[in-house]
C-alpha cells in the first residue's frame, strides 16, 4: 500500500513549480506560424521547420533563409514536421524531411532525404513512403540514435486498431537503416518496426547510457481524455493502445513511467539535456507541453524508473513545441501557438548577446481552415467506401 501511495505522489503531485536558477532569456527567432522541429549542425548552423511547408536555415543569428518548401498538406496535425542531420553530416550534408502529403483522396506520411547545397535542399530521394496518415495523428518525430539508425515516430492516422497491427506503419515507432533499408537486428522480421502500441508518440530522446525515451498525447474521446504517457521505449515492446489507456496490470503491455491522468499535457518534442551550462537541468529529459504550457523536467534513473518530475516555464511562453541542446551547450525552445512563434534561447551564465531575426514570410494560422478541410476529406473518403459498398 505504501508503494502504491508513493507512485501515485510521484504520478500526480510531482509535477509541481520546481526551484531553479535565475535564467537569461533570448528570442532568437520569431514570426513564425506553427514552427515544428529545430536540429543543429555541428559548426551551430540552425534548421527548422514550419508545419505550412518552410524549411528555414539560420547560418548565424540575425539572419533565416527559406531553404525548402512542401505544398501545404492541408492537414491539422501533419505537414513538414520532424528533421534531422544524418550522423556524418559534416562530411555528407544530408538532412532527414518528415512529411504528410495528400495523395488523391489519402494522407501520407513520409520520409524524404536531401542535401544541404548552400541555402537549397537539392538530391531528394524517398526514403520511407506509404506511412498512413489523416487530418490528425500523424506522429512526425524522426532523430538518428546512439546505434546511427533513424527512428521515426508515428500515429494512429485516426484508426486505432492499426496500432496493434503489426502489417501497419501506423501506430509505431520505425527502426530504419539511413539508406531506408531494414536493420538486422529489429525485432521483427523483414520489418520497419521497433516499438507498437502507440496512439501519437509526438518525442524521442536517449540519454547518455542509451535509454531511448518517448512522449506520447493520450485520448481526447475516444476512449476518454487525457493519459498523456511518457514511455521508456524497448525493443519489440507493445504500449498497449488502443486496448490499454494509462496503466495496466497486463503483463503483456509496456505502463508509461509517467502519465497525465485525466488532464492533458500534450507532450511533444524532448531533449536530453547533457550540458553544464544550466546545472540544475543536467542529466534530465526535457519535454515541451503543448496545452499544458510548460517544459516538463524529467529525471529518470539508468534502469528507467521515474525519479521525479517537474515544471518549467508554466505559462511563460504558452505552448512549446520541442526542446533542443545547441553546439554552445545552452537551451533552446521552439514555440507552437499558431501566431508570432518563437524560438527562444535559455541560459543560465552570460551568453554572447545575439541579434533577433523576424519572419515576413510566415502568414497566419491556418489550422482552423485545415481542420475544416480534413473533415470534408474524411467524409469523402467515408462516403466513398460506403457507395463502393453499395455496389
Amino acid at each position: 500500500m505504501r508503494l502504491l501511495i508513493a507512485g501515485i505522489v510521484i504520478a500526480f503531485v510531482s509535477l509541481l513549480a520546481p526551484a531553479f536558477g535565475e535564467m537569461n532569456i533570448d528570442v532568437v527567432v520569431d514570426g513564425l506560424n506553427n514552427p515544428w522541429e529545430m536540429v543543429f549542425a555541428p559548426n551551430g548552423d540552425i534548421y527548422f521547420s514550419e508545419r505550412d511547408g518552410r524549411i528555414w536555415k539560420i547560418e548565424s543569428f540575425g539572419e533565416a533563409k527559406v531553404i525548402q518548401t512542401f505544398p501545404k498538406s492541408g492537414s491539422y496535425e501533419g505537414g513538414t514536421l520532424g528533421l534531422a542531420l544524418h550522423p556524418n553530416f559534416e562530411e555528407n550534408n544530408k538532412i532527414y524531411v518528415y512529411q504528410t502529403n495528400l495523395e488523391l483522396e489519402f494522407f501520407q506520411n513520409k520520409v524524404f532525404s536531401f542535401t544541404v547545397d548552400g541555402d537549397e535542399l537539392i538530391d531528394k530521394k524517398t526514403v520511407i513512403d506509404d506511412i498512413p496518415g489523416a487530418p490528425w495523428h500523424d506522429g512526425g518525430r524522426i532523430a538518428f540514435g546512439p546505434d546511427d539508425k533513424l527512428y521515426i515516430t508515428t500515429g494512429d492516422a485516426v484508426n486505432p486498431g492499426w496500432s496493434q497491427d503489426l502489417s501497419s506503419l501506423a501506430g509505431k515507432i520505425l527502426r530504419i537503416n539511413p539508406d531506408g533499408t531494414i536493420p538486422d537486428d529489429n525485432p521483427f522480421d523483414s520489418s520497419l518496426i521497433f516499438s507498437y502500441g502507440h496512439r501519437n508518440p509526438q518525442g524521442i530522446a536517449w540519454s547518455n547510457d542509451g535509454l531511448l525515451v518517448s512522449s506520447e498525447h493520450g485520448p481526447s474521446g475516444e476512449m476518454g481524455y487525457g493519459h498523456d504517457e511518457i514511455n521508456v521505449i524497448v525493443k519489440g515492446k507493445n504500449y498497449g493502445w488502443p486496448k490499454v489507456v494509462g496503466d495496466s496490470s497486463d503483463d503483456s503491455f509496456v505502463n508509461p513511467i509517467i502519465h497525465s491522468g485525466q488532464t492533458t499535457w500534450a507532450p511533444s518534442g524532448m531533449v536530453y539535456f547533457d550540458s553544464n551550462k544550466i546545472p540544475s537541468l543536467d542529466g534530465k529529459f526535457l519535454v515541451g507541453a503543448l496545452r499544458g504550457q510548460h517544459l516538463m523536467v524529467l529525471d529518470i534513473a539508468k534502469d528507467g524508473s521515474l525519479v521525479s518530475a517537474e515544471k518549467m516555464f508554466e505559462g511563460e511562453f504558452g505552448r512549446i513545441r520541442t526542446a533542443q541542446i545547441g553546439p554552445d551547450g545552452v537551451l533552446y525552445l521552439l514555440t507552437a501557438n499558431g501566431d508570432n512563434d518563437k524560438i527562444i534561447r535559455i541560459s543560465e551564465a552570460p551568453v554572447v548577446e545575439v541579434e533577433k531575426f523576424t519572419s515576413s514570410e510566415s502568414g497566419s494560422d491556418q489550422t482552423i481552415l485545415y481542420g475544416v478541410i480534413g473533415v470534408i476529406v474524411v467524409g469523402a473518403i467515408i462516403g466513398g467506401i460506403i457507395l463502393k459498398r453499395k455496389r
